[in-house]
């Protein structure tokens, strides 16, 4: 018997997320062979939507590593431009990640992954700059392990956080982004969290459903050197298959001048930052809205929205609100700010994880 919860998943991803209609060209690109159910049911609603041709296709982690621990330079360097032509045609892409293992890239080379992932940056681009797209989850024992769930218990937390009304989600965030649209500083205390930074003239952006799922989070980005003290994250991160906690970024005029993490990872952490000239600035600045996402669960995806939570990610500045930063990386670090508060222009707006602005209140769950 198919899972009811899996058919209104599919429908939210087609009709509200990504508004497959008569004519689109999809792509439904699977990591994970265990998210079939949910590729069957987007498959079959597209078709029903109209869509002239929907492609589907399914990767295994395990043979991307093989790549990255076998490939030669000139394997490296060749760029796969028969994906880019298709890409080009490609009007709606939906991404499921359905991984059996999070921690298969662990031992990968990491200059290989680096690389790669410079090498293929067109393909990315072109999907979030000419795409109607969404990625998400599919739960598998693998992530409801990490979450410390069983697997029935994991599945109900995704489907709760991602199965809501997302038109209401909306209208509330549009509070949030228009506060953000009219404030110039931004200031985050907690301990050992003390940040300072301009957003005068970036605009909020709204993410209610439409490009991740689940969603729940409103973002803008730091006016590129303003970025001033420091910040200690308290979420572990999952980065090109490693596992990073206790991250501690000290800034002197938007740079990274200094970072650490626990665990002897600081070499590691480094790297990451060395990229490129982009990677010690910051690209993004957000605040996490989901009301059913509330504690972290090593998965991006989920712990970014959790509500009371910030992120504030080295690395590549979106389209949408650009300060300027360009980099190969990304990386969606979270503070959890149970313990913390949020001021914008001297005004607290944020305490404990609940907000405290008149304008906001009704984004505080129940």
């Amino acid at each position: 018997m198919n899972d009811p919860r899996i058919s209104q998943f599919a429908e939210i991803l087609v009709d509200y997320s990504t508004r497959v209609k008569k004519g689109d060209v999809v792509l439904i690109n699977a990591a994970g062979l265990e998210s079939l159910p949910l590729v069957k049911e987007l498959y079959v609603l597209c078709l029903k939507r109209g869509a002239k041709y929907v492609e589907y296709n399914f990767s295994v982690p395990d043979i991307d590593r093989f790549f990255y621990n076998t490939a030669t330079k000139q394997q490296l360097d060749y760029f796969p431009q028969h994906k880019l032509d298709f890409y080009k045609n490609v009007t709606v892409y939906i991404g499921i990640s359905a991984g059996n293992n999070s921690m298969v890239m662990a031992n990968a080379r990491q200059d290989a992954v680096v690389s790669y992932s410079k090498l293929t940056r067109p393909l990315v681009d072109q999907r979030v700059k000419h795409t109607r797209w969404c990625v998400t989850r599919y739960p598998t024992h693998a992530a409801a392990q990490e979450a410390c769930m069983s697997l029935d218990e994991y599945e109900e937390y995704l489907f709760s956080a991602c199965c809501i009304d997302w038109k209401a989600e909306s209208k509330k965030q549009e509070k949030l982004k228009r506060l953000i649209d009219r404030t110039k500083m931004v200031r985050i205390l907690a301990p050992d969290t003390d940040l300072r930074f301009s957003i005068d003239g970036l605009p909020g952006i709204k993410c209610d459903g439409r490009l991740n799922m689940p969603d729940g989070e409103v973002f803008t980005a730091p006016v590129k050197h303003s970025v001033q003290g420091h910040i200690r994250y308290n979420c572990p991160s999952i980065y090109q298959g490693r596992e990073y906690n206790g991250v501690r970024f000290e800034f002197a005029d938007g740079k990274i001048i200094k970072a650490s993490a626990e665990g002897d990872m600081d070499a590691a952490l480094n790297k990451i930052l060395d990229a490129d000239e982009g990677s010690r600035y910051i690209g993004e600045f957000a605040i996490g809205v989901n009301p059913g996402i509330r504690r972290p669960m090593r998965n991006i995806l989920f712990d970014e929205k959790i509500f009371g939570s910030i992120h504030f990610t080295p690395g590549q500045a979106y389209d949408e609100c650009d300060n300027g930063n360009r980099s190969s990386v990304h990386w969606d670090l979270v503070r959890i700010l149970a313990d913390g508060e949020i001021w914008f222009d001297d005004v607290l707006i944020q305490k404990n994880g609940r907000f405290t602005h008149k304008e906001l209140l009704e984004l505080n769950p129940a």
